[in-house]
This record gives structure tokens, C-alpha cells and sequence, in this order.
């Protein structure tokens, strides 16, 4: 009976809401095998890679290129897929490496697939291959639709994340690598592979939400600084420390306003993408954290302790992100109304 009513559609989806807001779930260890997964892929964090697609979807469309809905889906399934491949074969390499260990923060604002016993290191290479499978059928299918950039695209995001797992993260450039992979490479592939139309207006238009996603990546690893210090990952925050990290999230943030406002001057996007300004409250919230210390002890409802930084870097992407989408959207459907209207 109990088992009946744990897997009824309402309980099943505020379970899932759960994880892919705090990134846990309580007993997930007897959770149904969708929850499992979602915790073992780090499905959490997934909404950046989904933004990114949309943006590069609607940039297409308001460009003016035409629109290919078919290989908009693909497109955003594939992005959405490979970021999920790239979270299991890091976890699956740091364990290997020793980086990840049951002191190591990995393991605690999350339940580690290997070390928290949720899947054996057979299975995480089993799951993220077969996602780089269907990975490249949809690389096939697109290629043979759109042109030879698509394979460009694919490869150098591949190569990239692997890099990042094994190379990137430990020499500093790990945040760098965020910003081209969910900016440039993630959005202007997906507008490709939409309209068949590349252009530097394009990758402009890509950088302020690369900037956003590599700050959250910044925050994370002031989180694990002394771990990374500890197990010689030098990231960029190990590098220049607490406080110039903290710096370096806030002059990311600003940036991300002056590329929306350097767009719409440039008449690159129209103006409604200022919408993003009503994020503003949030990154003010999110602003004074960052220059305080990190508390001793999580606030109630905080769901992904030791992380903070991290945690409030990520409230701020999330919003601002949605309020960009929201934008272009707008910029796509309103000038017809109003055409229509006249």
C-alpha cells in the first residue's frame, strides 16, 4: 500500500521538483529509479543547460532565419543530454582520481552516485555513454539537415567537457570553459542548428548568460576552496581567494547587465530583454552574501549545505536567465502584434 502511494503522479512530482530544486532527496536510496537518476546526474543544475537551448532558439527565430522546430527540440534534448554525460564522467573520474572522498563537499550537498552507493562506477559509464549515443545520432541527424558546423559544434563541446573533467578545472581555466560552452557554444549551436545562420551578432548575444553560468561556477568553487587547495585543484577562486573571488561574481553579474544593455543598443536583440532588471532584487540579496563570510550553520530550508555561494550565484542565474528567455520571447512575438495592429 505504502509502495502504491509513493508512486502515485502527484507524490512522484514533488519528489522530482524536490530534486531538481535542492539537488537531494531524503531516502533516495529507495526512491523510484527516475528520482535515483535526477540525483545521480545532478539534474539540479540542468535549467542552465535548458536556458541556453531556449536562448539560442529564440535568437534564431527573432533573426529571422527561418525556424526548424524539429531540430529546436533535438537541439535543446542534445545540449540537455550531454551536460548530464559530462556530470556522471566527472563524477566518475574524480572518484577514480581520489579527489572525490567522503570529506570532499561533493558528498554532502548531494548524494554521490559511487561513494553514497546510489550506483557502482560500471553504471555511471554505462549511463553516460549511452547518452553520448543519442548524443550522436542527433549530431548525424542535424549535420545531414544543417551542414558540417553542427559536427564543429558537437565535437568542440565534447572536447571541452571532457578537458574540463580531467585538464581544465585544476589550471584555473575551468570557468573560462563554462562561460564558451554554455555562451557561444551551447547557444549559437542550437540558433544554428534552428536557422542554418551564424554570425558574430550571435555570439555576442550568447555572452551575457555564459557570463551568469560561469559565475555559478565561480561561486561553487569558493565553496570548495580548501578542498580544492587540498587536493591541488587549482580553480580560479584557489587561485586569487575567497575575497577576490567574491569580487570576481560581482563584477560577473554587472557585466551581465552591460552586455544586455550593449545588445540592445547595438540593436542586436530588441528591447525587451530588459526585463532581466527585475532580477535585480535578487542579485542585491545574493550581492550581500557575497560580501559577508559564510555562515557556521545552513539557514532553515537550505537544501544543499556546505555550499553557499554557490547556492546564491544560482538564484540569481535562475532568474535572470528566465527573464532573458521571457525577453526574447517578447521581442519575437510583440513587433507582429503590433504590425498587426497598426
Amino acid at each position: 500500500m505504502g509502495t502504491n502511494a509513493n508512486r502515485r503522479p502527484a507524490v512522484l512530482l514533488r519528489r522530482w521538483r524536490t530534486i531538481l530544486r535542492g539537488c537531494n532527496l531524503p531516502d533516495v536510496e529507495s526512491a523510484d529509479f527516475l528520482s535515483r537518476w535526477l540525483v545521480i546526474s545532478r539534474a539540479c543544475v540542468l535549467s542552465m543547460t535548458v536556458t541556453s537551448g531556449l536562448i539560442g532558439v529564440l535568437l534564431a527565430v527573432g533573426a529571422g532565419g527561418g525556424s526548424d522546430w524539429i531540430a529546436a527540440v533535438l537541439s535543446v534534448l542534445g545540449i540537455a543530454f550531454a551536460h548530464l554525460s559530462n556530470n556522471l564522467i566527472n563524477d566518475w573520474t574524480d572518484s577514480r582520481m581520489g579527489v572525490d572522498t567522503e570529506d570532499y563537499p561533493r558528498a554532502h550537498y548531494s548524494t554521490h552516485p559511487i561513494l553514497g552507493g546510489l550506483a557502482t562506477p560500471k553504471a555511471l559509464v554505462a549511463a553516460a555513454s549511452l547518452l553520448t549515443f543519442v548524443d550522436l545520432l542527433i549530431m548525424v541527424y542535424l549535420a545531414s539537415a544543417k551542414g558540417p558546423p553542427i559536427v564543429y559544434f558537437a565535437v568542440a563541446g565534447l572536447a571541452l567537457s571532457l578537458l574540463y573533467t580531467v585538464v581544465l578545472k585544476r589550471i584555473a581555466l575551468g570557468e573560462l570553459t563554462a562561460l564558451v560552452v554554455w555562451g557561444p557554444l551551447m547557444i549559437v549551436g542550437t540558433a544554428y542548428a534552428v536557422s542554418g545562420v551564424l554570425s558574430w551578432r550571435l555570439v555576442l548575444a550568447s555572452l551575457p548568460y555564459g557570463v551568469i553560468v560561469s559565475a555559478v561556477l565561480v561561486g561553487k568553487h569558493m565553496d570548495k576552496i580548501d578542498a580544492d587547495r587540498a587536493a591541488r585543484v587549482r580553480t580560479i577562486p584557489a587561485v586569487i581567494g575567497l575575497p577576490g573571488a567574491a569580487l570576481l561574481l560581482k563584477v560577473q553579474a554587472v557585466l551581465f547587465y552591460v552586455l544586455v544593455g550593449l545588445l540592445i543598443a547595438l540593436g542586436i536583440t530588441g528591447p525587451w530583454i530588459a526585463v532581466t532588471v527585475f532580477a535585480l532584487p535578487r542579485l542585491v540579496r545574493a550581492w550581500r552574501r557575497w560580501s559577508a563570510e559564510k555562515p557556521s550553520e545552513p539557514p532553515e530550508g537550505w537544501t544543499v549545505w556546505p555550499l553557499w555561494y554557490v547556492g546564491w550565484a544560482m538564484l540569481f542565474n535562475r532568474l535572470a536567465g528566465l527573464l532573458l528567455v521571457c525577453g526574447l520571447l517578447l521581442d519575437v512575438v510583440v513587433p507582429p502584434v503590433l504590425s498587426a495592429l497598426r
